[in-house]
């Protein structure tokens, strides 16, 4: 059966940088399982993906532009300390979802001085060229319930913006709730 719109794909998977270091696999973990179509996984992926069977194995490379975007110096701002709760530590990596004008983003915290906090609202993966090895597993037909929720074994889908640093919280990205090059592991 091809990958096609509407399918359960199930792939093993590993992202590298251009450095050759993992940033994410599957290796070792269970296969991610996806419905094919429904912007679970990068798009230009997905479209690499797509007419291929089981068994196949590929690798391929998604400039910055086809991955998460071009880093946009715009989006690293101070925000004053007085806008974060003061009874927790804010430390320099920690992840926060905050609410901007184009809805929720994971913003990651650059530097903390006395009295402001230095924000980054790129996804940590925004401006580098991401080189993927796929293995596809299996395709099967998607379920009523999963064709509904857009999800592998239905439920109500999305990850409410955070995912633990491996996508930086675009659930359009595949793992756990979303994963594979920017996955919700």
């Amino acid at each position: 059966m091809l990958c096609e719109k509407d399918k359960v794909v199930s792939i093993n998977y590993t992202l590298k940088g251009d450095d050759g270091n993992i940033i994410d696999s599957s290796e070792g973990k269970a296969p991610l399982e996806y419905v094919h179509g429904r912007n679970y996984l990068l798009p230009k992926l997905e479209e690499m993906i797509t007419g291929k069977n089981p068994g196949d194995k590929f690798s391929a490379v998604l400039e910055a532009k086809d991955g998460y975007g071009e880093y946009n110096p715009d989006l690293v701002v101070d925000v004053p300390r007085s806008d974060f709760d003061t009874s927790m530590p804010i430390e320099t990596g920690m992840a926060f979802q905050a609410m901007t004008d184009q809805g929720p983003r994971i913003v990651y915290v650059k530097e903390v001085k006395e009295d402001s906090v230095t924000i980054d609202g790129n996804h940590d993966l925004a401006g580098k060229r991401l080189h993927f090895d796929i293995e596809i597993l299996d395709v099967r037909e998607a379920t009523v319930d999963e064709l509904q929720s857009g999800m592998v074994g239905g439920g109500c889908g999305g990850c409410g913006g955070g995912c633990g640093g491996d996508c930086g919280g675009d659930c359009n990205c595949g793992g756990g709730c979303g994963g594979c090059g920017g996955g919700c592991n």
